[in-house]
């Protein structure tokens, strides 16, 4: 078993908080990763002045005399690397990590996505990982607000009540209760500040807050199919003291043949994996997605979005 961490930052610069739109995750998040593959493999392919004798970095017979692919790109060793048993997909110079100002200045919005293919029985180490990816890409010590999403739910419906009335039979209660404890501890140890959840209906949330000790303060849900929030959910809401927010994200963030195209050797591949068809070599196994963060720095006294992106874990179970 092989670990494979992704990781890119969306946009360059600060850019203004503006109201939620129609841009999904996924596609955000599967474009940047694109967009950063392609400039990592550019920008430190020309850092490395390759010599003749690259191609045995590279390891295999399909680069030319200077160690590049025959398609131009650069050996996997330059752009990517190994630390503590990962590999990282594009390699990161962590000593350029940081915020410009001090973390009492941000708010940090971190929101988790398990996956459906990631294992329930690591969830508690997927989510030490993730948050522990965050606060060092931001070198801050705890952040305001994590968001954790589970698989399987959603809001989808001709109305928000038979949306309401859908969701209370999603995902599994089960499974979300027995996660909760790894997060309240992240909670307790002063990572984060506030705990939130993302897609509970009325009845699921209900059932949620009587199995938790360190409730949620945020429920994030996307009604993009029902227009609006429904009347129970708002009730219990108000009661509970919890804060309602739509968001416009999914769940299907990142599935298996979206990473392996990212990955593969296409036209828009990154050129890592293998590809017995065209005799290309590479890893080779079975990919699959563990878990997905993402991740925003706000300036708080100037609404200014500093920092966001993305970070994503997928094992390798090589052949």
């Amino acid at each position: 078993m092989r670990d494979f961490i992704f990781r890119n930052i969306v946009s360059g610069g600060p850019s203004i908080i503006r109201k939620p739109g129609g841009y999904r995750s996924n596609l955000e998040l599967t474009n940047s990763l694109r967009s950063n593959f392609l400039a990592a493999q550019q920008d430190y392919a020309a850092d490395a002045h390759l010599g003749d004798g690259a191609a045995a970095i590279n390891g295999n017979g399909n680069t030319n005399g200077n160690g590049f692919h025959h398609d131009g790109r650069p050996p996997t060793s330059v752009w990517t690397a190994q630390e503590e048993g990962a590999l990282y997909v594009p390699r990161i110079d962590w000593s350029l990590a940081g915020l410009q100002e001090e973390p009492a200045q941000y708010d940090i919005t971190v929101k988790l996505f398990f996956l459906p293919t990631g294992a329930v029985a690591n969830r508690a180490q997927h989510a030490k990982e993730a948050l522990d990816l965050v606060l060092r890409e931001l070198g801050v010590k705890e952040v305001t607000l994590l968001i954790v999403s589970f698989p399987g739910m959603s809001f989808e419906g001709d109305c928000e009540w038979e949306a309401d009335k859908l969701n209370a039979t999603q995902g599994s209660d089960e499974k979300e209760a027995n996660t909760w404890p790894a997060i309240e501890d992240l909670h307790r140890q002063g990572l984060v500040r506030n705990l939130g959840i993302a897609e509970f209906g009325s009845e699921k949330l209900a059932r949620f807050l009587k199995r938790v000790q360190v409730r949620p303060t945020v429920n994030q849900i996307n009604i993009k199919n029902c227009c609006n929030v429904p009347p129970p959910l708002v009730k219990l809401a108000k009661e509970q003291g919890i804060e309602l927010l739509v968001h416009s994200d999914c769940t299907d963030i990142l599935s298996k043949g979206t990473l392996r195209e990212l990955l593969g050797q296409g036209l828009q591949g990154a050129g890592l994996l293998a590809d017995p068809e065209t005799n290309s070599d590479g890893l080779r196994g079975d990919l699959t997605p563990q878990w997905v963060v993402k991740y925003t720095a706000v300036v708080r006294d100037r609404g200014v979005i500093e920092s966001k992106g993305y970070f994503a874990c997928a094992d390798l179970t090589e052949e």
